[in-house]
């Protein structure tokens, strides 16, 4: 799993140390050059890393400083872990460094880690999938310092309707409900949560609608660490889910039970 002289690229999960995979556990603990981005990794981790390990920030490091510690560990023959926030492929920055260990010639892997879309599914203990109201689950952000191609505008998103989780945006409240609003689809009423670093002790969650989440955020004094959840699946337990999942119908016959 974890080779000498190779990357492997870890995701941490959302916060929560024990959310980190099995096989992610393993390879912290047969690391021997860690970087972890220190921003949002849970440094409770770093203690699987056997002592000796050695453990770098990359949170005040850029790219080429990053790739610098990483091609100098591979080159000593050292079993070195990136050790990223959530999963590594949802706005991880990990295909830029992939591509630089490509030119080097330098081998990796990836190791996938739990988003913080499901640990704030399970704090708000809410299906994201309800027959009836939503089969379809968009992960997105607002366009910020980093813009968002113009057919991704999240008016347009918003205009499908479905489960909306939106990350690095919850500082753009204001402009976010407009855009949402402006699809079309989604109206006033429609359910909003806000959940602030989602699996961690602090954790802290905001609950409304389109019209007041705005206020309510504000006030909660949340303005960064945060995912926002938007769509009609909030509401389903006042409203009443109107219908059932086919899975467990008895009278839903499939390759493993027969009707």
């Amino acid at each position: 799993m974890l080779k000498e002289g190779e990357v492997l690229f870890v995701g941490a999960g959302p916060g929560d140390p024990e959310l980190i995979t099995v096989k992610g556990l393993k390879a912290l603990q047969q690391a021997e050059l860690v970087v972890y981005a220190g921003s949002l990794v849970n440094p409770a981790l770093l203690e699987e890393c056997p002592e000796d390990c050695e453990v770098h920030d990359s949170a005040p490091l850029n790219l080429d400083q990053v790739l610098e510690i990483l091609l100098a560990g591979c080159r000593a023959n050292k079993k070195v872990v990136r050790l990223h926030t959530g999963d590594p492929a949802l706005y991880g920055a990990i295909q830029e460094q992939m591509e630089a260990l490509d030119e080097a010639g330098i081998g990796y892997a990836v190791i996938p880690g739990v988003t913080a879309t499901f640990a704030a599914a399970a704090s708000l203990k809410q299906e994201l999938t309800l027959p009836g109201v939503s089969q379809t689950l968009c992960l997105t952000r607002l366009a910020g310092r980093t813009p968002v191609p113009e057919k991704e505008q999240l008016r347009r998103l918003a205009a499908n309707g479905g489960t909306l989780c939106l990350y690095l945006s919850v500082g753009m409240m204001d402009t976010l409900v407009d855009e949402l609003l402006a699809g079309g689809t989604f109206t006033e009423q429609t359910p909003v949560a806000v959940v602030y670093r989602a699996s961690w002790p602090d954790e802290k969650t905001v609950s409304g609608t389109l019209t007041d989440i705005a206020g309510k955020v504000a006030q909660a004094g949340i303005s960064r660490q945060a995912l926002i959840l938007v769509g009609e699946v909030l509401g389903a337990r006042q409203t009443g889910v109107p219908e059932k999942s086919k899975l467990y119908d008895p009278d839903f016959a499939h390759g493993y039970r027969k009707v």
